[in-house]
């Protein structure tokens, strides 16, 4: 894989962005067809609370295990923005959902623009901004969460404690939350109203972790409107070692033709 490093400006955020980005790179070992790398598709993975567009690539083995992959992948920068157009006036939402898909296609034509090579992933809020622009665009096919923060609402009193109220405030209006483009369900049930494809969703979370009961309780919430999830819960915590561990399973999950790498035991 190639690694590659962007600076870009966001016409949304009126500044200087960063993105990762991973490409397969043809070599003497390679072997996929022409084709396919000219219509590439593209995993764009999404960010936590505590963490950037440098994390996944740090914390987890996401470019050993696609080596053998043709997939690209697109990691941005979102702060700590819960990938929403705040209330002091900073447009995450549609810096990430809108306009940085039109900047890496520019960028890379070989990415493709089609739904359904187009998904979507992130842990914790990167798990909520996933099923969020998913659910509010027609730009994914599949989104999937690990441990995703699905409630920030200030329903979650663990999650609400990692940041004071003016930060809460200054990212959510809490007052209109219900009825927001802040809301999954809201968009969740907007999405089955209109004409467009859901797209399929996958979610992990550990039964330690303190996300659990909100995963399970957003998962029952989507399956009574008709919305099937591929929900996954075992042991774990909200730890990168499990969002690690099941960053695999998401990939044999998704529909590209990834190939693990060899293991003898």
């Amino acid at each position: 894989m190639a690694h590659l490093k962007i600076n870009y400006f966001s016409n949304a955020l009126l500044k200087d962005c960063q993105m990762d980005v991973l490409l397969p790179q043809t070599t003497n070992d390679t072997t996929w067809d022409k084709n396919l790398l000219n219509d590439l598709p593209v995993i764009y993975l999404l960010h936590g609370m505590s963490d950037d567009n440098t994390s996944w690539l740090r914390k987890t083995r996401l470019e050993r295990l696609l080596k053998n992959t043709a997939v690209a992948v697109v990691m941005p920068n979102a702060d700590l923005s819960w990938y929403a157009n705040t209330n002091y006036g900073l447009d995450y939402y549609t810096d990430i959902a809108e306009e940085l898909p039109k900047v890496v296609h520019e960028f890379f034509p070989q990415i493709s623009s089609k739904r359904e090579k187009n998904f979507i992933m992130g842990a914790s809020m990167g798990g909520y901004g996933a099923y969020k622009i998913a659910l509010s665009t027609n730009q994914f096919s599949h989104a999937a969460a690990l441990s995703g923060a699905f409630y920030p609402d200030g329903q979650n009193k663990i999650l609400e404690s990692f940041r004071p109220k003016e930060y809460w405030n200054g990212i959510f209006e809490r007052k209109n939350f219900d009825n927001s483009q802040n809301n999954l369900m809201h968009l969740a049930k907007q999405k089955l109203a209109c004409t467009e494809d859901v797209p399929k969703l996958y979610d992990w979370c550990g039964k330690q972790d303190f996300l659990y009961q909100d995963n399970q309780k957003f998962i029952s919430e989507l399956s009574q409107i008709g919305i099937q999830v591929n929900a996954n819960f075992t042991n774990g915590k909200h730890d990168w070692y499990y969002w690690d561990k099941f960053l695999e399973d998401i990939l044999n999950w998704l529909p590209i033709d990834y190939l693990p790498e060899e293991r003898l035991c």
